[in-house]
């Protein structure tokens, strides 16, 4: 079980890392794709969270 835990772990850290990349090379990014991106990346956060606290229990 801590094998899954780690791959969806790993695999939230990605597209986390996607979504800061992405809005550290974008210097004209509209408000609504602030407000989408941030949101997403909210919930990646959430997840993350989640999944860590699950693997230490």
């Amino acid at each position: 079980m801590d094998d899954k835990i780690n791959e969806a772990i790993k695999y939230y850290l990605l597209k986390r890392e996607g979504l800061m990349n992405y809005f550290n090379n974008n210097n004209n990014l509209s408000v609504e794709e602030i407000i989408e991106n941030a949101e997403e990346l909210s919930i990646l956060e959430y997840k993350i969270t989640a999944l860590q606290v699950a693997l230490e229990n």
